[in-house]
């Protein structure tokens, strides 16, 4: 179900009138499981055993581990994660095992080429590990904020932990001892509505009209044979701006719908595309994935405390990993292992030089990170055969003139990228002395907007991220 579809908002204003309800308050948590599970049910209703079998297993072991024996209570925690694990390799990776290194066409094979991939699995999973992890290191917050002494009532929390609605599909992450306290009574006075009206309108204006006019230039990429290089540069920056877009896009309109319901996310996304180095750049680009990689996988190998060889190899795999995790295509491990290696390189040049760039070097290292960061997407759109069809026609077209194809993509291209690139600049000016002013007069960049939202969308298309 696309938030951007009737069906949702009608299902969502529903919700929303039964949630405030005064004497239905202590069923809140109740009335948003049950449009928590329509909402999943809408488009794969067979998957809805799935997401029910992952929260029963978490809710379980993360119970016995507070309350279970003492000596078992890592064997449990393993345990789950373990589970967890493996259903989502059996779904997410069954058919790049089978390519790889199965013949697909015999009956093994071709099972696995064939299972369904459930969506949201990957967000729903790593929730799940989340909560294993905090119960079993408590780390962060006590057992008892987390996992009450009622079994019924943790099953309930935990359920509602897992598949509430705003983020059950494409994130952000949550991390159990952030949510977990949240959970209690809300009242509609306590709505910050400011807030969720500017999240929403931001990211269905970023979804609606940037993301979705931009993939109809952008599935081109897959199709250079005529286009010239300029255009194929152009398309790869423009996509760039639509993932951005897509994906914050989401990540807005989740953080503004739970908002409604009185439940804060953490920022995902915190303008990414200003950043002058790639460790800068993964902490402002789908935060919760980066900080969940850097809490539960990062650390757990050692992070940088076992010598500076083994801290390059962590970084190596921790992004190897989290590039597998967008997708099962080994072009996904590509990607994750090309940024891995630019935060290995980055770190050995910064353990080993002291040299201080100036205003003009701080500015064409931001800029090479944006367009390395770019063409890393190249990966991330195409197939193995695509990228290598683009790379072949990018140096083969390099001396082709434009047509009157190449204009139109260039200009449409550039014109629903400027949004973006707007949006960018005008945090980069948050701390001039002029920005008082700009902050009075927001409220005609929302209505415009809205205008837009209204006459200017795209033809719609579910987020890039429901893949994953």
């Amino acid at each position: 179900m696309l938030f951007n579809s009737y069906i949702f908002i009608l299902l969502l204003v529903i919700t929303f009138g039964l949630y405030y309800i005064p004497k239905l308050g202590r069923f809140q948590v109740l009335i948003l499981i049950i449009a928590s599970l329509v909402f999943y049910s809408y488009d794969q209703l067979e998957f809805v055993l799935l997401l029910l079998f992952s929260a029963g297993v978490n809710i379980l072991t993360s119970y016995y581990v507070v309350y279970g024996n003492v000596k078992r209570k890592k064997a449990l925690a393993l345990t789950g994660v373990i589970v967890n694990l493996c259903a989502l390799a059996f779904f997410k990776y069954s058919p790049l095992i089978s390519k790889t290194f199965l013949d697909p066409s015999d009956s093994i094979g071709n099972f696995l080429l064939h299972i369904p991939l459930p969506i949201g699995i990957s967000f729903f999973t790593f929730e799940g590990i989340s909560l294993l992890m905090d119960v079993w290191k408590e780390k962060y917050v006590d057992n008892k904020q987390i996992v009450p002494k009622s079994l019924a009532k943790h099953a309930q929390h935990t359920l509602f932990f897992i598949s509430f609605f705003p983020h059950l599909i494409a994130g952000p992450i949550l991390k159990a001892h952030e949510f977990f306290p949240q959970i209690k009574e809300k009242y509609f006075r306590d709505i910050q509505w400011e807030a969720a009206f500017k999240n929403l309108v931001t990211g269905y204006f970023l979804k609606m009209v940037i993301a979705d006019n931009l993939k109809d230039f952008t599935h081109l990429m897959a199709e250079p044979y005529y286009l010239s290089s300029i255009t194929l540069f152009i398309l790869v920056l423009g996509y760039s701006f639509q993932i951005f877009a897509d994906f914050a896009g989401y990540s807005l309109i989740a953080i503004g719908l739970a908002k409604l319901f009185v439940y804060n996310f953490n920022i995902n996304f915190n303008f990414p595309y200003i950043s002058t180095s790639f460790k800068e750049f993964w902490k402002r680009w789908h935060i919760s994935l980066s900080t969940f990689l850097m809490e539960y996988l990062y650390f757990s190998l050692g992070g940088n405390r076992k010598g500076k060889v083994r801290t390059y190899f962590n970084l190596l795999l921790t992004m190897t990993l989290g590039g597998l995790w967008h997708g099962a295509a080994w072009t996904y491990a590509l990607w994750g292992f090309t940024h891995g290696a630019a935060l290995a390189i980055e770190r050995y040049i910064n353990d080993n030089t002291t040299l201080k760039l100036n205003r003009l070097g701080t500015i064409i290292k931001g800029i090479f990170v944006f367009l390395f960061v770019s063409a890393a997407w190249i990966l991330f759109r195409l197939t193995p055969d695509g990228v290598k069809l683009f790379v072949y026609y990018a140096w083969e077209n390099l001396t082709k003139s434009l047509s009157v194809l190449d204009i139109h993509l260039i200009t449409f291209t550039l014109m629903y990228s400027l949004p973006v690139i707007l949006y960018h600049a005008i945090y980069l000016y948050k701390d001039k002395k002029y920005w008082p002013q700009i902050k009075r007069t927001e409220y005609i960049f929302y209505a415009v907007m809205l205008f837009l939202i209204i006459t200017n969308s795209g033809t719609s298309g579910s987020f890039i991220y429901f893949q994953f």
